[in-house]
């Protein structure tokens, strides 16, 4: 078969989704979704390269998200989990750094307010969160607390009058060196039970300085955040988030976005490797009628429908009210080591291509390593769920 005999833009089954589980969605939600998409292919998949290489975050694209209005789709806008779901996918298949910043921002920080937060805190603080008039962060790991931080949490907070004075230090944490409000969990030296705060980050005492010499989704602003006897008015403690068992509720939802990611990492992997299979000429023909090519292709394919059959099953399971933690940990170990897997073959597709970010291979596989191992890593999340299904406790 010659490269002119092929129609590089009308291969088959276009869009990734091979079992059409998309179909599944109503009219309005796959209207939405197709909005969505169009908005991603023309704002964001033209400048993510260059933003990865650089390192720099497109605050000039945050009016534009705020257009499109993506945050809180089930809660605010009435959209199904499942929706929700693929189209966080579908902002990872374009850039998994600002599908992160969404995550972050609507997931993490939001959902902590949705979740925690007192009907007038909420009705204070989320109009502008909403809008993207005032960009969130989510502060609970520490730079000596990561897969511990439940009963290792070192930073404290200690009730003054109608004050909180917070001390210490956050690390690897998403938006932070731009956010205008970031959550810190912090540990009460009264009770000692971790408790969350809406912090300003204009407030005396608070810094945050960016982490350099990221490998994975560099265009992400993670950073080190210290605080020194920052000052927080009682107003300003979340009403509802007076243990780790309630920080958990927020996890356990965003371990399911972060699931989503890993699904939409490989759609990715399978858009730029098939592409590039079908388009690169070897030995006179394309390399996409090589078997081993077909082999890897349909490996890659395969990984990416078993993961999506068990986040749609996960996302029906929330929708009835009835998804558990360890179902969200199962999804999480599971999807993103398909996701390693799935980029790996990718990258090799490419061969040495696939080292560069020209043909955006070299930024997939990159940034998977992070997805792989925030929101719980690969063996906490095992532990987890083998847990749920002995009985028995391993973690420790």
């Amino acid at each position: 078969m010659s490269k002119a005999a092929i129609d590089i833009d009308n291969l088959p089954y276009a869009d990734g989704d091979f079992y059409a589980f998309e179909q599944l969605l109503t009219q309005k939600e796959q209207d939405r979704l197709a909005e969505v998409r169009s908005f991603l292919d023309r704002e964001v998949k033209p400048i993510a390269v260059d933003c990865w290489n650089r390192g720099e975050f497109p605050t000039e694209l945050i009016p534009k998200l705020a257009e499109i209005d993506l945050v809180s789709p089930v809660r605010r806008q009435g959209y199904s989990n499942l929706f929700a779901g693929i189209l966080h996918a579908e902002a990872t298949r374009a850039d998994a750094s600002i599908a992160t910043f969404l995550g972050v921002h609507d997931g993490l920080f939001t959902g902590s307010i949705e979740a925690l937060a007192s009907q007038e805190q909420q009705e204070a603080w989320l109009p502008d969160i909403y809008a993207l008039k005032k960009i969130g962060a989510f502060g609970l790991t520490e730079p000596l607390g990561g897969s511990d931080v439940a009963g290792g949490t070192r930073t404290t907070a200690r009730r003054e009058g109608d004050s909180w004075i917070l001390n210490g230090a956050k690390r690897w944490i998403g938006n932070a060196t731009f956010s205008d409000w970031v959550v810190i969990y912090a540990r009460d030296l009264a009770d000692n039970q971790v408790k969350g705060f809406m912090v300003d980050t204009s407030l005396p005492g608070y810094a945050a300085t960016k982490i350099e010499n990221k490998i994975s989704l560099r265009t992400v602003q993670n950073a080190d955040i210290t605080l020194d006897n920052v000052v927080v008015p009682d107003f300003f403690k979340l009403a509802n988030a007076n243990s780790f068992r309630d920080t958990n509720k927020v996890l356990k939802v965003t371990r399911l976005a972060v699931a989503w990611q890993a699904v939409g990492l490989q759609l990715a992997a399978f858009d730029v490797a098939r592409r590039y299979a079908v388009e690169r000429q070897q030995f006179g023909r394309p390399l996409a009628s090589f078997q081993l090519v077909q082999d890897q292709l349909v490996q890659i394919l395969g990984n990416t429908v078993s993961s999506m059959g068990m986040m749609v099953r996960l996302a029906q399971l929330e929708d009835a009210g009835i998804a558990r933690d360890e179902q969200s940990a199962l999804a999480k170990a599971f999807t993103t080591a398909r996701m390693r897997d799935s980029v790996a073959m990718g990258r090799n597709i490419l061969g040495g291509n696939g080292i560069v970010t020209d043909y955006g291979m070299a930024k997939i596989f990159a940034d998977a390593e992070a997805i792989y191992s925030y929101e719980g890593t690969q063996e906490i999340n095992t532990l987890v769920t083998g847990r749920a299904i002995t009985g028995v406790s391993a973690i420790v």
